[in-house]
């Protein structure tokens, strides 16, 4: 047998009808969703004071362990990179407000991480996954589709900030908003054509037209991996333990465990990859990549690594196995040689695809019992919450908690099982206690 042949055994080619032309061609639309992380991490995590080019390689080592790791271990079409969000918690909220010093909140996520693998070796992670009512998977998966849309439509310009109506239309006669629509309409038009390339064609095509507009730029930058050392294996464990340290740890742990299986059943709902028993096959080995990665990100120097939701970009492209994963995380082995490049892709270019990505993932809404109330409110508010609230967590927990106190007032307690009840008594510490999202 063939190397070729084992391989596309081992990816379960056959049974997912992938070809390496769409997966590559996915991995390579799943990075240019993500190719900005590779710029707004450090730019955010730097207002620490760690070192800007140390944190470029870092969230460039980390985005590509994660994902290589997910695609070979788990052989599923998901990348992994620092966590928005959980970035800005590090920085604004554990460093800066907390004044706690980045080598602590370092090992704080270390130590977070840690959690996930003995939860997930645990078989606790596996029993939240379980715990999730299939009932509310399409709505976790439509609220996911909001979500993404929402974001592509704020980074396009199309939706901004508003004090009266909280958002509001953007300026269309802005240039950077005319050249998002344009792309949209673009790849619009080729995936009505049937066009499997149809992201990535817009997002070169929408990036070109940038640079020869000098709406995007390319300035050379210094070698990012020399720099390492200032950040690799500056983590302070010893000072994390502390029991001041513990609500931090905490708060990383509980945001970044709903916020992956979140995506973990967006994207598998999308992709289709959940099995007859509406399970989710190789769970075990996702969340041990989840776990590991994270441990990688925050010895390398960067906050939580977690599954990114534009992975759901190579999955509409047709993406369907772990060599969706790993092309993808070779790519950013590869930002790390040529940085500028990367970041001469602007958000006008992205920004379309993950509204197109939005629409595509919206669609499962139909498989909701609407006429039901049991079913449809708890799916509703989990749907809303999401974009919302700007939190995949929090569109879980308010899908959880109006699932069992519905089942209760309709005096259905008997079905809700005892794993539920202290899923939903979580979700309401959390929001009792930590306040945020």
């Amino acid at each position: 047998m063939s190397l070729r042949s084992r391989l596309e055994l081992h990816f379960q080619f056959k049974y997912l009808g992938a070809t390496w032309r769409t997966e590559i061609l996915a991995g390579f639309t799943t990075f240019m969703t993500m190719a900005y992380i590779v710029f707004v991490n450090p730019s955010i995590l730097h207002e620490t004071g760690m070192p800007l080019g140390a944190v470029t390689a870092a969230t460039c080592l980390a985005a590509a362990a994660g994902s290589l790791l997910m695609g070979t271990l788990a052989n599923y079409p998901i990348a992994l990179a620092p966590g928005m969000g959980l970035n800005a918690y590090f920085t604004y909220t554990v460093v800066k407000g907390m004044d706690v010093p980045w080598q602590t909140a370092l090992g704080a996520v270390f130590l977070s991480g840690l959690a996930f693998l003995l939860l997930t070796l645990f078989g606790i992670r596996q029993l939240i996954l379980a715990a999730i009512p299939p009932e509310l998977y399409a709505s976790v998966a439509a609220g996911v589709g909001l979500f993404i849309a929402f974001i592509g439509l704020r980074n396009a310009g199309i939706v901004t900030a508003s004090q009266e109506t909280v958002v509001t239309l953007g300026n269309l006669r802005d240039p950077h908003t005319l050249l998002a629509i344009c792309g949209l309409f673009l790849m619009a038009g080729l995936l009505a054509w049937g066009v499997r390339a149809a992201m990535l064609i817009g997002i070169l095509a929408t990036t070109a037209v940038a640079l020869a507009l000098h709406a995007a730029h390319w300035a050379p930058q210094a070698n990012y991996l020399r720099e390492l050392p200032a950040t690799a294996l500056r983590l302070d464990v010893g000072s994390a333990l502390h029991l001041g340290v513990a609500e931090i740890v905490f708060a990383f742990l509980f945001i970044d465990l709903f916020d992956n299986i979140g995506t973990l059943v967006a994207v598998g709902k999308k992709a289709r990859l959940f099995d007859e028993s509406n399970r989710i096959p190789r769970v075990n080995r996702v969340l041990l990549a989840d776990a590991w990665a994270t441990i990688f990100g925050s010895l390398t120097g960067t906050s939580t690594v977690v599954s990114y939701v534009e992975s759901a970009a190579g999955v509409a492209a047709g993406g369907r196995t772990g060599v969706t994963a790993i092309v993808a995380g070779l790519l950013f082995l590869v930002a790390l040689a040529v940085a500028p490049a990367v970041g001469a892709i602007p958000a006008a270019a992205t920004a379309p695809a993950l509204i197109l990505v939005g629409s595509l993932m919206a669609g499962v809404v139909a498989e909701v019992q609407w006429s039901d109330p049991e079913i449809a409110i708890p799916a509703f508010l989990t749907m809303v919450t999401i974009p919302l609230s700007f939190s995949i967590a929090n569109g879980l927990a308010f899908g959880f908690i109006s699932w069992t106190v519905i089942k209760v007032l309709r005096g259905r307690f008997r079905e809700v099982s005892w794993f539920v009840y202290l899923l939903t008594a979580l979700f309401l510490l959390r929001f009792l206690y930590l306040k945020t999202g």
